[in-house]
C-alpha cells in the first residue's frame, strides 16, 4: 500500500480555498500512485477555529466540504481532519474528528479522545471527547486513526489523561497508525514530537504515519515536519520544516526499513529564523496585505525585524522610518541607514525633535512644577508611534512591532509608543537570543552592521542612556525570566539555583506588574514553549509577586 502525507497550509474558515487545496493534493497523490492521502487535523476548517465553531453556518460549511471531498475519493482514499456534530443532547455539540473517505462516501469517522486545554489549546471548550474507538479495514491493512493529542499521553513523565485511545484500538489488531495533527511549533517541539511518537511505536509495536499542519495562523506557527516511523521507532523520514509538500511512502518499504531518510537538522536559530519569516509571510498573505512599515532605530531589535520582514515580504515591500531625536547618536542614524541600504529597503528620515518640543510647549504650563523624567522620555516614544501610525494609515502598510521578549516581560516599553503595531515579530525572542539571531543572519556575510550588534543597547531617550541603567545585565535577566516564564519556577526555586535574591524578586515583580501592558500588545509570533499571548493567561489585578 502507498500512503501519501500532505502537510498543507490552510486558512481558518476558508472553506473554498481549503477544499481546493485538499482536492489538488488528492489529484496529485492519485497520479503518483497513492492508495491513501492523509491531511492534517481540522484541515477543512483550519486550526485553531476558536469561537467560529459556535456559528451554525460555520459547521454547515465544514460538513459540505466533507461531502464534496467524499465525492472525489474515487480510486484513492482520503484521510482528513474535520468537525462532526454530536447527535446526543448531553455533552458538547461537536467532535474533533478524523474522516476516512473512500469509494465516494464516508467510510469511517473517529473522534478525538484527548482534548488539550493547556498553553494555546482550548479544545474542551468546544469538543466532546470520543467514547468509542474503532479501526478501518482498507485493502489489506487494518488502520488505527487518531488525532494529534491522542498520541501525547504516551512517553510522558507527567501524563495529563487517564486513557490512551490506542490501548482501546489494539483489540482490533491494527497494522499501522495514522495520526493527523495540528502540533504548534516551538524550537524544541520537533525533538519532543519525535520522542513521543517513537514511544508510541514502541508501546504498540506499530509503524506510524504522522501528518502535521504547516504555516501560521495569526501568532501560532506550524512547522510541518510530518513523520513516518518504523514499529521499532526508527525515523524513516521527517518532512521539511515550514514547507508545504507531499511525500509518498510504501508500507512494505517502511516495514522493511528501506530508504531511511532520517531526521531533519534541528538548529535552534535556523528554526526560529524560518518560523518568524513564515509567520510574517502568512500573517500578511492571509490578511491580504503586502507591505510593512517599522521604526528603524539603529538598535538590534528593529534591525532584526527589518531583516526578517524583508526576507518574508521582499525588500520592496518593507519601509523603514528613521526618527532621530535630540538624544539620538549619529552612529545610530548611520547604522540604521546602512542596514536599510544593505537590505534594499526604502527608508525615510523624519526627525522628531521639533514635534517633541511642540508637545513640551503645550505641556509646560501643566508640568512646570515637576522634574523631567519618565513622562518626557515616553513622550518621545509616543511621538514616534504617532508618526508610524500616520504612515501606516496613509500608505496602507502594516506596522511591525519591534519589542523583544525581555522588554515585554519587564515592561521596558511605552504603551502607544514603541509598543504599537499590528504584529509583534520578535516578542517571543529574548534579548540574548536577539544577539544570537543577528549573528546567525550574518554568518554568511554582514547584513546587520557589526556596530549594531556590538554596541551597548540603549533606548536613547535621554543623554548617555543605556538599558543597563534600568535593567540588570541581559544575560542575568533572561536566565531568570526563562526559569519563571517557561519553567514556571517560584522565586525560591530560582534563588536556590544560585541567582541573586534581589535580582529574582525585582525581576518577577516587574513581570507581574506589567501584565496590563502585554494585554494591549499586538499578536506575538510564538517560537518558544511559552510565549506572551493566547498561550499565557495571567490576571492583571493580582498580588502574587507584585
Amino acid at each position: 500500500m502507498n500512503i501519501a502525507l500532505a502537510q498543507i497550509n490552510v486558512i481558518v474558515g476558508d472553506f473554498v480555498g481549503n477544499f481546493r487545496k485538499i482536492a489538488d493534493y488528492t489529484a496529485r497523490a492519485k497520479e503518483q500512485g497513492a492508495d491513501i492521502v492523509v491531511f492534517p487535523e481540522l484541515a477543512t476548517v483550519g486550526y485553531p477555529p476558536r469561537d467560529f465553531l459556535e456559528f451554525e453556518d460555520f459547521v454547515e460549511k465544514a460538513e459540505a466540504v466533507i461531502q464534496d471531498l467524499a465525492k472525489i475519493a474515487d480510486g484513492i482514499a482520503i484521510v482528513v481532519g474535520s468537525i462532526t456534530r454530536n447527535p446526543v443532547v448531553e455533552g458538547k455539540d461537536l467532535y474533533n474528528s478524523v474522516y476516512f473517505l473512500a469509494q465516494g462516501r464516508v467510510q469511517n469517522v473517529q473522534h478525538k479522545t484527548l482534548l488539550p486545554t493547556y498553553d494555546i489549546f482550548d479544545e474542551y471548550r468546544y469538543f466532546e471527547p470520543a467514547h468509542e474507538w474503532n479501526v478501518v479495514r482498507y485493502m489489506d491493512k487494518t488502520i488505527a486513526m487518531i488525532v494529534c493529542e491522542d498520541s501525547w499521553n504516551v512517553g510522558n513523565e507527567n501524563p495529563l489523561y487517564k486513557i490512551n485511545p490506542m490501548d482501546q484500538m489494539m483489540e482490533h489488531k491494527p497494522d499501522l497508525i495514522i495520526n493527523v495533527s495540528a502540533s504548534p511549533f516551538s524550537y524544541g517541539q520537533a525533538r519532543e514530537r519525535i520522542d513521543v511518537m517513537q514511544a508510541n511505536c514502541l508501546r504498540y509495536n506499530l509503524p506510524m504515519y504522522y501528518v502535521n499542519h504547516v504555516g501560521a495562523q495569526t501568532e501560532v506557527l506550524f512547522d510541518g515536519a510530518s513523520l513516518v516511523l518504523h514499529a521499532d521507532g526508527t525515523v524513516i523520514d521527517e518532512m521539511p520544516y515550514f514547507e508545504e509538500g507531499m511525500r509518498l511512502y510504501n508500507t512494505g518499504e517502511v516495514d522493511g526499513k528501506d530508504n531511511v531518510g532520517g531526521e531533519q537538522l534541528k538548529d535552534k536559530m535556523t528554526l526560529i529564523h524560518d518560523g518568524i519569516v513564515t509567520g510574517i509571510k502568512n500573517y500578511f498573505g492571509k490578511l491580504g496585505f503586502k507591505k510593512a512599515i517599522l521604526g528603524l532605530s539603529g538598535g538590534i531589535d528593529s534591525a532584526l525585524v527589518a531583516v526578517l520582514a524583508a526576507r518574508a515580504l521582499g525588500p520592496d515591500n518593507v519601509r523603514c522610518i528613521l526618527m532621530p531625536s535630540q538624544y539620538s547618536s549619529d552612529h545610530s542614524v548611520n547604522d540604521a541607514r546602512e542596514l536599510a541600504q544593505n537590505l534594499g529597503c526604502q527608508y525615510d528620515l523624519v526627525p522628531i525633535e521639533s514635534i517633541y518640543e511642540s508637545y513640551m510647549d503645550v505641556l509646560k504650563p501643566h508640568f512646570w512644577a515637576k522634574e523631567e523624567g519618565l513622562a518626557e522620555e515616553n513622550l518621545q516614544a509616543r511621538a514616534r508611534g504617532m508618526l508610524l501610525m500616520a504612515f501606516s494609515n496613509k500608505f496602507g502598510n502594516i506596522l511591525l512591532n519591534t519589542s523583544n521578549k525581555s522588554e515585554m516581560a519587564v515592561g521596558y516599553g511605552t504603551l502607544y509608543g514603541d509598543m504599537c503595531g499590528g504584529l509583534s515579530v520578535i516578542g517571543d525572542v529574548y534579548k540574548t537570543e536577539c544577539f544570537e539571531l543577528a549573528r546567525f543572519i550574518n554568518k554568511d556575510g554582514e547584513v546587520i552592521p557589526d556596530n549594531i550588534i556590538t554596541k551597548p543597547p540603549s533606548a536613547e531617550l535621554k543623554p548617555d542612556q543605556f538599558d543597563s541603567d534600568s535593567l540588570p545585565p541581559y544575560d542575568q535577566l533572561d536566565a531568570v525570566l526563562y526559569q519563571y516564564i517557561e519553567k514556571t519556577k517560584s522565586p525560591q526555586d530560582i534563588i536556590e539555583m544560585g541567582f541573586d535574591e534581589a535580582l529574582v524578586k525585582r525581576t518577577l515583580r516587574l513581570v507581574n506588574i506589567n501584565e496590563f501592558k502585554r494585554y494591549q500588545t499586538a499578536p506575538v509570533l510564538r517560537v518558544s514553549r511559552k510565549s506572551f499571548g493566547m498561550g499565557r493567561r495571567m490576571p492583571i489585578v493580582a498580588k502574587y509577586l507584585s
